[in-house]
C-alpha cells in the first residue's frame, strides 16, 4: 500500500469533521429535542453529542468534551436524562442529521451516488479506528450504522471525528495545556474560535480567558497582543502533527488513492455547507 501524502490525514479529517458539525449547529437538533421537552441550547448540545455514553453525570462528560467549563456542563447534566433518555437523543439526533444534511447539501447532493461513495469509505476507514483510550468514539462505534447512505455517511463521519478528537486530547495533555490554555492558543492560530464564541459558549469567563493567555505568556507562548510567539506556533504543530500520528491508522487502512477520493467528496460536501450557511458567520477567531 502506497504511504499517505504528508497532511493526507489532516486535510482528509477537517471535512470530515466540518460535515459532522453541521448537525450541532442546526436549529434542527434544537427542535427535535425541544419537541421532547430539552430546550435549553447547552443542554441540547451536551446531550446530543454525549448520548452515546449513555445517562453519565457532569464529570463525564466535562473530561471527554475537554473545553467547557464543568460548571456549565452541570448546569445542564445530568438533569438532561431526567427529561429525554439518552436513546431518544439518539433517535432524535439521526432525524437532525438527516433532515439538516438535506437543507444544507440540497436534496440532489444529498440524494447522489457520490453521498453512498463517501459514506462506503468513510465507514471502511473507521474499520481500523482504535477503542482504547478513546471513549466518545468507542461508545459511537457501539451504535448500529443507519442504513440510509446519507444517514451512514453521518454516522461515518461521527466515528471518524471522535476518533481523532479523542487522540487530540491525549496530545494537549502530554503538552500541559488545561482547557482554557487550549482554547485560547488554538484561537491564536486564528483556525480557532473566536474568543467572543468561547466566552458564550464554554462557560469561561472573559478573566479565566485572560489568565490562560497569560498563562501562555509565563510559558513564551503568547507574546503582548495575543498572537502565537514562534514558540508557540511550534508547539501548536507539534499538537496537530501528533494528532495526525494517532489517528493515521483509518487513513492508513483506506489507502493513499480512497483517502485522496474521500477527501474530494467530503470537500464537495462541505462547500456546499459553507455555501449554505451552515455554520455562524462569527464563529472564527
Amino acid at each position: 500500500m502506497d504511504s499517505l501524502p504528508a497532511r493526507a490525514v489532516r486535510r482528509c479529517s477537517a471535512h470530515v469533521n466540518a460535515l459532522h458539525s453541521t448537525v450541532y449547529f442546526s436549529p434542527d437538533i434544537q427542535r427535535e429535542l425541544g419537541a421532547l421537552g430539552l430546550e435549553h441550547h447547552r443542554a441540547v448540545y451536551f446531550a446530543s453529542r454525549a448520548a452515546a455514553l449513555g445517562r453519565v453525570g457532569a464529570g463525564t462528560v466535562t473530561a471527554v468534551f475537554h473545553s467547557f467549563k464543568h460548571e456549565l456542563v452541570a448546569e445542564h447534566i445530568p438533569h438532561a436524562w431526567d427529561v429525554v433518555t439518552p436513546e431518544e437523543v439518539l433517535a432524535a439526533r439521526l432525524r437532525a442529521a438527516d433532515s439538516t444534511l438535506r437543507r444544507v447539501l440540497g436534496e440532489e447532493l444529498a440524494g447522489s451516488p457520490g453521498t453512498a461513495e463517501a459514506a462506503e469509505l468513510a465507514l471502511r476507514a473507521a474499520e481500523a479506528c482504535q477503542r482504547a483510550a478513546r471513549p466518545l468514539y468507542s461508545a459511537n462505534a457501539d451504535l448500529p450504522v443507519p442504513d440510509a447512505p446519507l444517514l451512514a455517511l453521518w454516522h461515518a463521519t461521527t466515528l471518524l471525528r471522535e476518533h481523532r478528537g479523542d487522540g487530540h486530547l491525549m496530545a494537549l495533555t502530554r503538552a500541559g495545556l488545561d482547557p482554557v490554555e487550549a482554547l485560547v492558543s488554538h484561537t491564536a492560530t486564528g483556525r480557532g474560535m473566536s474568543l467572543q464564541w468561547l466566552a458564550r459558549t464554554r462557560g469561561w469567563s472573559e478573566a479565566e480567558l485572560t489568565a490562560g493567555q497569560d498563562r501562555l505568556r509565563a510559558r513564551g507562548l503568547l507574546d503582548a497582543d495575543g498572537g502565537l510567539t514562534e514558540a508557540g506556533a511550534a508547539l501548536r504543530e507539534e499538537l496537530e502533527a501528533e494528532t495526525d500520528v494517532l489517528d493515521t491508522a483509518p487513513y492508513e487502512h483506506l489507502g493513499a488513492d480512497d483517502v485522496a477520493r474521500l477527501t474530494e467528496l467530503m470537500k464537495t460536501f462541505t462547500s456546499a455547507a459553507m455555501k449554505a450557511g451552515a455554520f455562524p458567520a462569527d464563529l472564527r477567531g
